[in-house]
């Protein structure tokens, strides 16, 4: 079925409503990663600090994990109505929320993986003469990144789902349209909305997927050295690397000069 007839018939497959409202899921996709990017983004920024905070007073751990469970229970309806006093009904409400959301798993992924730095690492790096600031993002976070992204990948994928409520207040990318759907039970649009929707959360995972394995090249380095040292496994043609300790030199940890 192609053309004015799958329309007429209310396909489920119809070629005709992508050609002729292409601008329409153009639009609604850009604000769709727009909104859950932003919302990420600013999680992570909220995050990092909290973090910090709590692996400097071990006593804030309790209340601000706890905070961050409590406020990710709170139904994304609720939230989303909590907040449109201080914001209105714009995409500031659902940016918020669902950055609000993304703290719970950033802030334990990022607190986990700062605590799994070696502390030989960190006293070697002091030993080099290097400040709190410069072991943070030269040496702690570098070495941390896997945590932090598997981190980032449930909350970017969280969001891209949630981002689809936001049509309660008309900002919810192609929640829009997937909302306006079910309500004329238009069956190109509702599935058409929900397979982008799916292939931004694929794509999201698999960025940030690709991005980790690029920032912390020692990590593939390490399972390569774990095979080769499994019973019968072959010899591997390179020798097995371990993640630098802090040197003088300009690469004076892993991620030098790729942390950020």
């Amino acid at each position: 079925m192609s053309g004015q007839n799958c329309l007429t018939a209310n396909a489920w497959i119809c070629g005709e409503y992508l050609r002729t409202r292409s601008q329409e899921l153009l639009d609604a996709t850009a604000q769709h990663v727009l909104i859950a990017l932003s919302s990420v983004v600013i999680g992570l920024l909220a995050a990092l600090p909290l973090a910090l905070l709590v692996r400097r007073w071990r006593g804030l751990a309790g209340p601000v994990l706890g905070l961050t469970t409590v406020l990710y229970t709170v139904p994304s309806l609720a939230m989303f109505a909590l907040l449109m006093p201080v914001f209105g009904l714009s995409a500031s409400v659902v940016v918020t929320g669902l950055a609000l959301y993304s703290l719970t798993v950033l802030v334990r992924n990022i607190l986990a993986g700062l605590d799994a730095v070696p502390a030989g690492t960190r006293e070697a790096a002091r030993g080099m003469g290097y400040g709190p600031a410069r072991l943070l993002f030269e040496v702690e976070l570098p070495l941390a990144l896997p945590a932090l992204v598997a981190g980032l990948r449930i909350a970017a994928v969280s969001a891209v789902s949630l981002t689809t409520v936001g049509a309660i207040v008309g900002h919810g990318g192609l929640g829009n349209l997937l909302y306006a759907g079910l309500d004329s039970f238009f069956k190109a649009q509702v599935l058409t909305a929900s397979v982008i929707c799916v292939v931004l959360a694929v794509l999201a995972d698999l960025l940030l997927l690709g991005a980790q394995r690029l920032l912390t090249p020692w990590t593939r380095h390490i399972r390569s050295a774990r095979v080769s040292a499994r019973p019968g496994a072959a010899p591997s043609s390179s020798p097995a690397s371990s993640p630098p300790a802090p040197s003088s030199g300009p690469s004076a940890a892993p991620g030098a000069k790729k942390a950020g």
